[in-house]
């Protein structure tokens, strides 16, 4: 590992706590694809195998936001164990449903409240910002370490989930995937010391987290982005299929993510200077340009090719996108503020995925990439209008704090809370 990646992990509990988030966080990648492969092996209808996924992605994008601010109030350990019991119990029913033959609106009801479960990514994040608070650089480089645990999951989640549903017993996937994330928070919430400090509804701003606007900006264009990623999965598994090697789509799809994981590993080891919102949006923008090539490619190996330099410009983006996050949200609401955007991706996905289902089914696969190409055209004109709501806020304009933050876009707290709502960074 390189020497920024040791020194990171030298502080007491950081392995471990990461290590957890690892096991808590695989789940993400395998429970939706593990529902569809579930439902289609037993009941042979694709259709209900996508409505229950989007279902889930669905809920889990509504109600994720909801217990990170309960976290960022009560703190880990008391909301996630709650929240998990009832996503895992939920998903027992949904297995027990679809094992049974029980009617249909059952699934779904199952599907629903299995959404209640917490974004470990955020929790993991948020523990690494109570860490390195005021070391830019050590964040940085931990930011761009949990990337690549990120990226990690969605190689090795969908190939495991698919295999064990199809080689073993249709419930297998989603049944390990419930058992990671029993284990990963449970795991996690036992780790106390390392655990963010949560701030009491007395010392929090009236509202959610989504009244910054900066956030508004990156939750929205991570709505675009989102659609980016869940038409590319869906075309390219059709593309692949079209090509008669519909199982190689997987492996297409672990090259796109692979090659997010090594950009991010190299982005972690350097030292860059001025602010952040420049290097989101050339990131954005970088993404967008990255899904002309889709529209060229005719064969499998070239369109690994091609997603692999796409996935280039993914990690980096991500990275950069947390450190905005911590300095457009009070550190009161941190946890919330991760969350929204991971909101964003969930939302972007569902929308990405049955735009690009439409297409693909109307006009073939090669036409199905115009739906990511036009995704991340939109991210790029959100991103770049969004600009000045990302831009260094000024520091002390004439007229004081409250001219400050009049010119930050940003609510001020009254000066007994100010210490605890001022943001990270």
């Amino acid at each position: 590992m390189p020497s920024p990646y040791r020194a990171i992990f030298g502080r007491p509990g950081t392995t471990s706590f990461s290590a957890a988030g690892l096991l808590g966080r695989i789940p993400v990648s395998m429970m939706g694809i593990g529902i569809v492969t579930m439902i289609s092996q037993l009941t042979g209808r694709y259709g209900l195998a996508g409505a229950l996924s989007a279902t889930l992605a669905l809920s889990a994008a509504a109600i994720g936001p909801q217990i990170s601010r309960l976290v960022d109030r009560h703190g880990q350990s008391r909301v996630l164990r709650p929240a998990t019991l009832v996503s895992v119990t939920a998903v027992a029913g949904l297995l027990l449903t679809a094992q049974q033959g029980w009617p249909d609106w059952l699934l779904f009801v199952f599907a629903a409240c299995a959404g209640c479960v917490p974004s470990v990514g955020s929790m993991i994040r948020a523990r690494w910002a109570e860490i390195y608070r005021g070391s830019p650089h050590e964040l940085h480089t931990a930011y761009a370490w949990e990337s690549i645990v990120d990226e990690t999951c969605f190689i090795v989640g969908p190939i495991l989930s698919i295999g064990l549903s199809t080689a073993w017993f249709p419930e297998a996937g989603p049944l390990l995937a419930a058992c990671f994330l029993a284990a990963g928070v449970f795991w996690l919430t036992a780790q106390r010391a390392t655990e963010p400090v949560p701030h009491p509804r007395e010392q929090h701003t009236k509202g959610s987290a989504l009244r910054s606007p900066g956030l508004q900006v990156l939750v929205v264009t991570f709505v675009a982005t989102g659609a980016i990623f869940g038409a590319v999965d869906v075309v390219t598994v059709a593309f692949a299929e079209e090509a008669g090697r519909k199982a190689a789509a997987s492996l297409v799809l672990a090259v796109y993510a692979l090659g997010s994981c090594l950009a991010g590993a190299v982005f972690g080891l350097l030292r860059l200077t001025g602010h952040p919102s420049r290097r989101w949006v050339a990131g954005v923008g970088a993404m967008a340009v990255s899904m002309v090539p889709l529209q060229l490619v005719s064969s499998l190996p070239l369109l690994a090719v091609a997603l692999f330099i796409a996935g280039l410009s993914v990690a980096p983006t991500m990275v950069t996108t947390m450190a905005l996050i911590e300095e457009h949200v009070p550190r009161s609401k941190l946890t919330e503020g991760m969350t929204w955007t991971s909101t964003g991706l969930a939302v972007g996905v569902a929308l990405g995925s049955s735009a690009a289902g439409w297409v693909v089914d109307a006009a073939g696969a090669a036409r199905g990439y115009l739906v990511p190409g036009a995704a991340g055209l939109l991210a790029a004109l959100v991103a770049c209008t969004g600009y000045r709501r990302l831009r260094p806020r000024a520091v002390a304009p004439p007229g004081g704090p409250a001219a400050a933050g009049a010119l930050s876009g940003r609510d001020e707290t009254p000066s007994a809370e100010r210490q605890d709502e001022e943001p990270v960074g």
